[in-house]
């Protein structure tokens, strides 16, 4: 019997929707750039619950003819390739004719449309690929499509849409790129009865994306436009100052498509080099143009990851045109002073002319009168880094060191010594301390145990030299107080919140916005009380204490970027990624300055303490020389 037979239409049409459509955001993309093509000014696209129930999208094109329509909805029926030549120099958004099948293949369309010309528009209807009748409509000039139940027929596919606000974010995201890269266009995005996203399509680049991507994005841009090789670089890159945590607000477009490319993005990056510290991203809206044949669009179903037939000119292109944008930005202003010498006040007559200044002249001060004062002793200043006789040992009062290492203690030692007036009983039975006395006395005994820490000094105001016993230590300590942080909030139940006086407002992308919003009691656990203000936009009410005086509008994109990359669970394991991003951000920086005193006692808790090795990230806080490596480098020794 033969085991290889031909699908049915059904089935085999079921299978081929899985490549294009995965999600409600896929339906959307394939509609909107059919619009795009179609010629359109104006496209509104409205969605509920997330898109899986209901989708529609309008726009004012040129409209279909009636027999067009059945037509549309067959696999590889397209307007836009006649030939395979055609497929060498593709410049629309569509052109493989599988979007409208495979969207009605699993779910409820309805299609209604008109032309200028015509008088009265046509209305159709197709449920999982089965088509039904033309009949005529009244409706303005343009398409509306809307679907409906989406993957009502294939239940397997249905389990795995996530929650309605993560495809909802998902549809978001779509637009607000689908916005970026037509800017002449005005997009209007409707979801679940509220607005999200207006564009006005007046060709205003800037403009486009202080609608899209918000205020604080569109304030720090730089422009971009240059052309190497036949390769247009136009847009705009964000300056040094406004780094992201992650690459979340990159954005590129080749001929007018939204692609994800490592090329254009290696280029960004590397012409950023040096210009921000490691770890930051910058952030662009750049729009590549160049021949259609030196592209190839079709390596990905969702056509989002391109082919470039030379990869050389594109970098060269994007990296040259950053660099330039860079230049030109950081090149010193020209600045108009007044004539040296003269100040002439706002709304006043009278003129000031500047003269050199005339020594005062000098006077003879008297012999002071000396009185006799009592003598008053003066404190013992203790000089650290100096050297030190015998087994003398300086002691450390540090005030404030526990605000900003983390809960070290001020060292002193006070005597214990029973008073005058007490009477002191003597007993032939040995005394016995309170339990906590012992464990303290045990605690102490163990510490001395330890050899002690000698604080040597600080180099490159980020590392710190300290010497015990035989060994000299260098000690990040950024690293170390990063670990020292990060180990106190892991052994909290509950991290404590400091609530602000003032809440701040951070603006980010649609997509960042709802995941912290929907994460809410991850942050709560964390420290952070977060709330949803518009739908680009969160307020902070409260943040954990160790982030006091921290730049709270970074660490709170930083976090909704780990959210998008999947880390939401409520686990402890799961949150240590939000311990590590809330540990370096409130650890001291590299090139702060610190005192001795803060240095010289953080040097002694983190080599008395062996949890303290490693950041969290897997970075080394200190590694040693020992005295015997040292006279080897010197010849002493062999």
């Amino acid at each position: 019997m033969a085991k290889i037979a031909v699908l049915d239409k059904h089935t085999a049409e079921l299978i081929a929707a899985g490549e294009v459509v995965e999600r409600p955001s896929s339906v959307i993309k394939e509609l909107v750039e059919n619009c795009m093509d179609a010629g359109a000014a104006s496209i509104q696209v409205e969605i509920k619950n997330g898109g899986v129930t209901y989708m529609a999208v309008t726009d004012d094109g040129e409209g279909m003819e009636r027999e067009d329509v059945p037509v549309a909805f067959l696999r590889h029926a397209t307007s836009k390739v006649r030939s395979a030549p055609d497929l060498d120099a593709i410049d629309t958004l569509g052109f493989r004719g599988e979007a409208l099948a495979s969207v009605a293949a699993v779910s409820r369309v309805e299609l209604i449309t008109r032309r200028e010309e015509d008088l009265c528009g046509t209305h159709y209807t197709i449920e999982g690929g089965v088509g039904g009748e033309l009949s005529d409509i009244g409706c303005a000039k343009g398409t509306t499509i809307v679907v409906r139940d989406l993957f009502y027929n294939v239940p397997a596919r249905m389990k795995f849409l996530k929650k309605d606000v993560s495809e909802g974010n998902a549809v978001a995201a779509v637009m607000d790129r689908l916005a970026l890269s037509h800017p002449h266009i005005s997009f209007r995005f409707v979801r679940d009865g509220k607005e999200e996203l207006y564009t006005a399509g007046d060709g205003d680049l800037r403009g486009c994306i202080y609608a899209v991507l918000g205020r604080d994005f569109s304030r720090n841009l730089i422009s971009v436009d240059y052309t190497l090789d036949g390769v247009r670089v136009s847009g705009f890159v964000s300056s040094p100052s406004a780094a992201r945590p992650n690459r979340t607000m990159q954005h590129f477009f080749v001929n007018r498509r939204y692609v994800k490319t490592r090329t254009a993005m290696a280029a960004l990056e590397q012409a950023f080099k040096g210009a921000i510290m490691g770890g930051k991203f910058p952030s662009c809206v750049l729009f590549l143009e160049l021949p259609p044949e030196t592209v190839d669009a079709n390596v990905h179903p969702a056509k989002v990851e391109i082919r470039f037939i030379d990869e050389r000119p594109v970098f060269s292109a994007v990296y040259h045109a950053v660099k330039n944008a860079l230049e030109q930005d950081s090149a010193p202003k020209s600045v108009s002073l007044p004539k040296q010498g003269v100040f002439k006040p706002i709304g006043s007559q009278m003129k000031l002319d500047y003269q050199k200044p005339i020594s005062p002249p000098v006077v003879s001060s008297p012999t002071p009168t000396v009185t006799s004062v009592p003598a008053i002793r003066k404190p013992d200043i203790v000089r650290l880094g100096d050297a030190l006789s015998g087994d003398e040992k300086p002691t450390l009062h540090v005030t404030d060191v526990a605000q900003r290492w983390g809960g070290l203690q001020e060292r002193a030692s006070v005597p214990i010594v029973p008073t005058i007036d007490e009477p002191i009983e003597r007993s032939s039975e040995p005394s016995k301390l309170p339990e906590e006395t012992q464990d303290a006395v045990r605690t102490v005994e163990e510490q001395e145990i330890k050899p002690p820490v000698l604080y040597i000094g600080e180099i490159f105001a980020t590392y710190i030299l300290a010497q015990m016993g035989d060994s000299l230590y260098v000690i990040d300590k950024h690293a170390a107080h990063e670990r020292l942080i990060y180990n106190q909030l892991v052994s909290a139940q509950h991290t404590d919140s400091q609530q602000l006086l003032a809440p701040i407002s951070v603006e980010l992308s649609s997509e960042e916005a709802q995941a912290l919003v929907t994460q809410s009691e991850v942050l709560l656990q964390a420290g952070f009380e977060v709330e949803e203000f518009g739908s680009k936009e969160v307020l902070v009410r409260a943040i954990p204490m160790v982030l006091s005086g921290c730049d709270i509008a970074l660490t709170v994109r930083e976090i909704a970027g780990g959210f998008l990359q999947g880390k939401r669970t409520l686990e402890s394991s799961a949150l240590d990624w939000l311990y590590h991003s809330t540990a370096c951000r409130a650890a001291v920086k590299a090139g702060d300055l610190s005192r001795p005193a803060e240095l010289a006692a953080f040097a002694e808790r983190v080599l008395h303490n062996d949890d303290i090795r490693t950041c969290p990230h897997g970075r080394p806080v200190c590694f040693s020389l020992t005295k015997q490596e040292i006279e080897k480098q010197f010849g002493r020794i062999v």
